[in-house]
């Protein structure tokens, strides 16, 4: 029979929770991205879909919000890769961009209102899953094969 160590258990779960974490983050960011892409590229395209706010504070071009979110996403998609490889600079990059897609849905909030609501909350997510994660937690949960029971 063996014993079970309460710090190994302790270990093991902080392990698997900044697995798991970094891991949500990384598809919710992924997700984020390609949506805020195929956005852009509506938007590039002039697309109907669109509401024409007139007399909005933010106004800009459609085009211009186009080629906002299509940066946006490609950014995301790009950082996301990187939190898959477990990068610390991913996360902090993971963390900024979340952050500016929350802003720049809420400036194009007039323009299609419901889908940035969503997008809102979904880099909501994302920021939270990246931060909620200790730094030591996250470096050791990758560099650090898993023991066996």
């Amino acid at each position: 029979m063996t014993a079970t160590h309460a710090g190994h258990t302790q270990h093991s779960a902080k392990r698997h929770w900044a697995e798991g974490l970094t891991i949500f983050a990384a598809i919710m960011l992924m997700i984020a991205g390609v949506l805020d892409i195929l956005r852009g590229i509506m938007a590039v395209a002039e697309d109907d879909l669109f509401i024409n706010t007139p007399n909005y504070i933010f106004e800009f071009d459609l085009t211009s919000w186009g080629w906002i979110h299509l940066g946006l996403g490609a950014a995301a998609v790009i950082v996301s890769i990187g939190l898959f490889q477990a990068s610390t600079w991913a996360r902090i990059a993971g963390m900024a961009i979340g952050g500016l897609i929350i802003i720049g849905n809420f400036l194009s909030m007039p323009y299609y209102p419901v889908w940035s609501i969503v997008m809102i909350a979904f880099s909501g997510f994302i920021i939270w899953a990246l931060s909620v994660v200790r730094e030591e937690d996250f470096d050791e949960s990758f560099t650090t094969p898993p023991r066996n029971l």
